[in-house]
């Protein structure tokens, strides 16, 4: 049995597992920010609270980045850890094992080892939320880049300016990280509604897009078919290079699985493998996917 936990910039959730799928919820609690004595209090806590085994580990899912090479932790919204090495440090103060992972590693764990991708070889998971994000999985083993860098489909100049869409050419949206033209500047909520804002001067949430698109509104069917046409692209390079088994597609925008549908036909038009079968489908977990991400991790390393 190991405790996990999901770690987020306003409450840390926690379980324990005696399997990926199978969890005994301990409840939340709100987390601790500038205080790292009292975050690691938080934590002692709730394996306490768990009576988990001595030695028993503690896997954990957070945003963020963890340096596979160094453990450093970058973690802008939780200020009393980032910079820290979280594992170690964690480690050293409770006496076990401590594993930790960011949380769109961990999203594809849980789905790769509980979800849409169960039973696959390789699992590419794609984030299409506020902005993108991925991450993969291959032989039930989570790939962790240099630095902590691996999936991130969402960054280098990789959007397309000539699209098929009126006005037909498209500038590139500076992004964030420092470049223009990635694909989380157009990919996320936020990003569906700049291109409806570039398009048809008005705004609208993402959600609106949505179902006025699903209710045969004219200007968001224009947003969604350049969405879809810039977001394809990208995403056809990546299926490409990984070649991934299925692509569980988490994040608010997989809420619509009529867009998924979309995104899928058109991604699989533009990929070498010729398939029949969906790639892209929704994610099956949800609000636990942070804590069985978390096991899973902990599960994967023969803990």
């Amino acid at each position: 049995m190991i405790t996990c936990f999901d770690i987020g910039g306003s409450a840390i959730k926690a379980a324990t597992a005696t399997a990926p799928d199978r969890l005994t919820h301990l409840g939340r609690v709100a987390t601790p920010l500038d205080d790292f004595d009292a975050f690691a209090a938080v934590i002692a806590n709730q394996v306490a609270a768990g009576d988990a085994p001595e030695g028993a580990a503690v896997s954990i899912s957070v945003t963020g980045v963890i340096d596979p090479d160094t453990g450093v932790a970058t973690v802008a919204n939780i200020p009393c850890i980032d910079g820290r090495t979280l594992a170690s440090d964690l480690s050293a103060r409770l006496s076990r094992p401590v594993l930790v992972a960011n949380d769109a590693d961990c999203f594809v764990l849980a789905e790769a080892y509980a979800g849409a991708g169960q039973g696959q070889r390789v699992v590419f998971g794609a984030i299409l939320g506020t902005g993108v994000g991925g991450a993969l999985v291959a032989d039930g083993k989570l790939h962790r880049g240099a630095g902590g860098w691996s999936g991130e489909w969402g960054h280098g100049t990789a959007v397309a300016t000539e699209v098929s869409v009126p006005p037909y050419h498209l500038a590139h949206f500076p992004c964030g990280c420092g470049r223009s033209g990635c694909v989380d500047t157009i990919g996320g909520a936020r990003g569906l509604e700049r291109l409806h804002r570039t398009l048809h001067g008005t705004e609208r949430s993402s959600l609106d897009i949505i179902q006025s698109w699903n209710s045969g509104d004219a200007a968001a069917a224009e947003t969604v078919d350049l969405y879809v046409e810039l977001v394809a692209q990208p995403l056809a390079l990546v299926v490409n290079i990984i070649g991934p088994d299925i692509i569980p597609i988490g994040g608010g925008l997989s809420n619509s699985a009529e867009l998924i549908g979309r995104l899928d036909e058109a991604v699989r038009a533009q990929i070498l493998r010729k398939t029949d079968r969906s790639l892209l489908v929704p994610a099956k977990l949800t609000a636990d996917a942070g804590l069985v991400g978390a096991a899973s991790l902990a599960f994967s390393q023969g803990q």
